[in-house]
């Protein structure tokens, strides 16, 4: 039987499983993920390994990419956009991995992606696999991968149009654009939330598969519970949606509605952005704050907002002379 992907089963391993027979190798061996579509892709690299194996023998096992990386993951390690890296290397040895590979692997595999995302999908992983497989060596990152671009937020009177709009458009599209707002999770951590993770008496809300890998306790603030207490549970998700196009359709439909124009690429995460800033102005959290929600993994993840805000340092610039003071011989009160 050929090699195919066996489900996960309920009570059991939350992960997609290899099994089957192809090219004289029997394979039965778990994926650890959970992503149908990761799953899928380590499907295909071990199909073409055994494939490989059939016509020319055994590869070396101490000296390519795949095998590796195959230890780095059977370690522990995240194994987070690794499937691309694997079927692009394949069995090159980890030797012949220079600065000029993995450029082309970045440049190949994330052709319009910026120089952030290509650190953090090629850059980081390759050079962590090398260093475990023993080979250290210099990785140059790809100019600007450190650099953040400056976040937009909502004014108050701007987000609270776009709710109302919102959920005149769709009562689903209103309380999602809530809770993204007053809680701050991603998009995609919200449109995976079921109400099996929601206790609106406690006020409490888990995000169990988070980019962070982490699961995240959300607190639901007054406004959050009232618009999920409004939805119905004719669903698992809470949400009833997906990304897609209609989706973002529905967002455009209700910005025009509210009468608000977002910055290019804002989309939905410029309500993270502004719960992120909402924080930071009604509730002076620092960026040690914003870590401690656990919305952000990192302060370095989390000091984009510290510099977009004015300080009370900053304010007292006000105080300054103006021509019209110094004209009339006044002193400005402090």
């Amino acid at each position: 039987m050929p090699y195919k992907l066996i489900a996960p089963k309920a009570g059991r391993s939350p992960y997609w499983r290899v099994r089957g027979t192809e090219f004289g190798t029997y394979l039965d061996r778990s994926t650890q993920t959970s992503d149908r579509r990761e799953a899928a892709r380590f499907l295909k690299l071990w199909r073409e390994e055994a494939e490989r194996s059939a016509l020319s023998g055994p590869v070396r096992p101490d000296n390519t990419f795949a095998l590796a990386a195959d230890a780095y993951m059977n370690a522990g390690h995240d194994r987070r956009f690794l499937a691309p890296l694997i079927a692009y290397f394949k069995d090159t040895p980890i030797d012949d991995i220079d600065q000029a590979a993995i450029d082309n692997a970045a440049a190949s595999l994330y052709p319009k992606a910026s120089a952030a995302t290509r650190n953090r999908q090629v850059y980081s992983p390759v050079s962590a696999i090398l260093k475990r497989a023993g080979v250290e060596k210099a990785i140059r990152r790809p100019k600007g991968w450190r650099s953040r671009p400056r976040p937009h937020w909502m004014s108050q009177e701007s987000a609270m149009a776009l709710l109302e709009a919102a959920t005149a458009t769709d009562v689903r599209l209103g309380a999602l654009l809530t809770f993204l707002l007053y809680c701050g999770p991603r998009l995609s951590e919200a449109l995976r939330l079921t109400w099996a993770d929601v206790d609106l008496s406690q006020a409490t809300a888990i995000l169990g598969k988070t980019k962070n890998g982490s699961p995240i306790a959300l607190h639901l603030p007054p406004a959050a519970i009232a618009s999920l207490a409004n939805l119905p549970r004719d669903r698992k998700r809470v949400f009833g949606m997906s990304k897609s196009g209609r989706l973002y359709a529905l967002l455009a439909k209700a910005e025009a509605k509210a009468g608000i124009e977002q910055p290019p690429g804002a989309a939905f995460h410029i309500l993270r952005h502004t719960h992120a800033m909402w924080r930071r102005q009604f509730t002076r959290a620092d960026t040690t704050a914003l870590v401690g929600t656990g919305l952000w993994r990192s302060r370095q993840a989390a000091a984009i907002y510290e510099h977009v805000e004015t300080t009370e340092e900053a304010r007292k610039s006000d105080l300054f002379p103006t021509p019209s003071l110094v004209k009339s011989g006044g002193k400005r009160k402090k």
